[in-house]
């Protein structure tokens, strides 16, 4: 039986066939769904308008956000996590797109990576950068880039590192959902955990973020983000390794500062 969530996200696009059409993914991947795999419910409420605390009420609630009391900054970055796993977990839309060309720019470091990021948007054309996303990080076999922790760390997949990420999860309470194959250490999903603890949408143990950052992202995304700058199928994509890499470097230098 299916989630409630799912169901009303499949109401909002008018049936399986249009959702899945929507989140760029086969038709029989959606229907074998009993409810909305976690790295996959940023995409859906982009492509439905459903929030997501109606998506995955078990993984967000409404007004939990306010209720933890979010300072600005910790706000800020899990903006900046949610807006790199939206685009790792599938590729952007026109509508995205649009509002990805319309990013506001400062001289801080993010700020020139977001004036690229958007510069890159406004050239983009859907087309070309679906294929560019095939092409990174599907391919035939595989693609240019292998986005996986484990990978990155040992050369392989479900590898040790999975595994110590899984347990970690587990002690957080933050389950895979049922039906979803994709390994957890894919950068869009350990972006989306981020975005979920800096922003408060997790009930987790205070400094949860410092230590998945540290012991899941540190030692191979700043390193993924700038292949990814390098790649050779690389266009929009080379911006969004730019804003990742930099990310990175600010997140790593925040978290050695003395609290």
């Amino acid at each position: 039986m299916r989630d409630p969530g799912l169901n009303e996200a499949i109401r909002a696009a008018g049936s399986v066939s249009e959702l899945a059409r929507r989140l760029h993914i086969s038709q029989p991947s959606v229907s074998n769904w009993i409810r909305i795999p976690a790295d996959r419910v940023v995409a859906v409420e982009e492509a439905t308008g459903v929030g997501r605390e109606l998506l995955r009420p078990d993984l967000f609630q409404r007004g939990d956000v306010a209720e933890r009391e979010v300072d600005e900054v910790d706000a800020a970055r899990a903006q900046e996590y949610a807006l790199l796993a939206l685009l790792f977990a599938r590729t952007p839309d026109a509508q995205l797109l649009g509002r990805l060309a319309a990013l506001k720019a400062d001289p801080s470091p993010l700020g020139l990576a977001h004036a690229g990021l958007a510069a890159a948007a406004g050239e983009a054309e859907v087309a070309a950068v679906e294929r560019e996303y095939f092409n990174l990080f599907i391919g035939l076999g595989r693609g240019e880039l292998v986005p996986y922790g484990s990978y990155y760390l040992t050369g392989f997949l479900h590898e040790r590192p999975l595994a110590r990420l899984r347990g970690d999860l587990a002690a957080l309470g933050i389950a895979r959902a049922e039906g979803n194959a994709e390994p957890e250490d894919h950068i869009a999903t350990l972006c989306e955990v981020m975005a979920g603890l800096c922003g408060g949408r997790f009930d987790a143990p205070a400094g949860s973020d410092q230590r998945m950052f540290e012991r899941h992202l540190a030692p191979w995304a700043g390193r993924f983000f700038a292949d990814l700058e390098a790649a050779t199928e690389a266009r929009f994509y080379r911006a969004v390794g730019s804003l990742g890499r930099t990310f990175m470097a600010i997140e790593t230098e925040a978290y050695a500062l003395p609290s």
